[in-house]
């Protein structure tokens, strides 16, 4: 689950946990679980060189437009086929619930890994980890 205060963005039970190397895993959420009329696309991309080019998303109430909650990758890479369209969202930005435990956010400012009781770091975002 997914939640702005008592706005819920995104629940679902059908995501994919995303692992990659030296961050906590990420979790993607289908598109018809996710409330789409409540983000707006944000300022800005970026190129992840294993899943392609990322949108951004920010809370459509958001007055003056907020950064980015979330993301997407509406044309990932082929390794990454069946994330297209599916949301993620910064737990350091919004409330984001595994099993219903309150997920931590990944260290650092631009990460987005969701750090729960059964994830052990160390991740990249601690001090110390820039060269990883």
């Amino acid at each position: 689950m997914v939640k702005s205060g008592s706005l819920t963005i995104a629940e679902s039970d059908r995501c994919f946990r995303v692992l990659e190397t030296a961050s906590p895993p990420t979790f993607y959420i289908p598109p018809e679980h996710v409330d789409l009329k409540a983000l707006i696309h944000a300022a800005g991309a970026s190129f992840c060189e294993w899943k392609g080019e990322a949108e951004y998303w920010t809370l459509a109430n958001a007055l003056p437009r907020a950064d980015a909650i979330g993301w997407s990758y509406p044309r990932p890479l082929p390794a990454f086929a069946e994330i297209a369209d599916y949301y993620s969202f910064y737990p350091a930005k919004v409330e984001c619930f595994v099993d219903g435990e309150r997920v931590r956010p990944q260290p650092g400012g631009f990460y987005g890994g969701w750090v729960t009781d059964e994830v052990v770091g160390p991740f990249k975002g601690d001090p110390g980890t820039g060269g990883w």
